[in-house]
């Protein structure tokens, strides 16, 4: 049985152990705020570690973004200083040089690039206010690669990426957000569907079948292996060439 305030309390540990072995005394936590519940956890969480002087939430819109009034809330609620940088001309920026080129676009790089330029964004933030990127993804959206790689799946350090979706939301409610952060329903942000939708499944069949190895639908189960194995590349470490590995 998930323990959601013991796992809580090791978590805001981890944290403050992490900043005092690897960071400065007033260095910063940076961390994309979508509104959405693991941002929002993420963002009490290191509040909870460090101080909310020492988190730093920055909003990233492409253009207009319907519920980015939650990003505010939330960085009102937790009383964290935040910035707005819209990444709209950056994308659209790189797409018209893309197409100048001679290159034509397709839905990868469509769905991934944005996230990748937030994540230029964040360290760009950090380098300039002497901050630590918190990386935001859950066990969940990494175990079948709902992430993008050098995207929100890059970071400094991970307080949520063994906790399946179901435990971050109890984790939340251990904190005391309201449910508007935590219960958000998850979209991606880039093609109007939900996580849910995109991937065909929901997140509790998911978390379920992670934590007990049990999915009743034989279709789903080998559709969630399946993506679990081909997005193994996004979790483990780059391949890299040993003078030894002909041996």
């Amino acid at each position: 049985m998930f323990d959601a305030k013991k796992t809580n309390t090791q978590i805001i540990t981890w944290v403050a152990e992490y900043f005092r072995n690897n960071a400065a005394p007033e260095t910063k936590a940076v961390i994309g705020i979508s509104g959405g519940k693991d941002s929002s956890v993420t963002a009490a969480l290191c509040a909870k570690a460090l101080g909310k002087e020492r988190v730093l939430g920055v909003l990233m819109p492409q253009g207009e973004q319907h519920d980015i009034d939650i990003s505010y809330e939330l960085c009102k609620t937790l009383d964290i200083e935040y910035f707005e940088i819209n990444i709209k001309n950056t994308v659209q920026a790189f797409y018209d040089e893309v197409i100048k080129s001679g290159l034509k676009l397709n839905d990868i790089a469509v769905f991934n690039t944005p996230a990748r330029i937030r994540m230029t964004t964040l360290y760009a933030v950090s380098g300039m206010v002497g901050g630590r990127v918190a990386n935001t993804c859950n066990l969940s959206e990494d175990w079948v690669g709902y992430s993008t790689k050098f995207g929100d799946a890059a970071g400094d350090f991970s307080p949520l990426s063994n906790l399946t979706v179901t435990e971050v939301r109890a984790v939340g409610k251990e904190l005391g957000l309201p449910a508007k952060f935590i219960d958000k329903t998850p979209i991606d942000g880039l093609c109007g569907k939900t996580d849910e939708e995109n991937l065909g499944f929901t997140y509790a069949v998911l978390d379920k079948y992670i934590r007990e190895g049990i999915c009743e639908d034989e279709t789903l189960k080998k559709k969630i292996d399946q993506l679990h194995s081909i997005n193994l590349h996004k979790l483990n470490p780059m391949p890299a060439f040993g003078l030894d590995s002909n041996k």
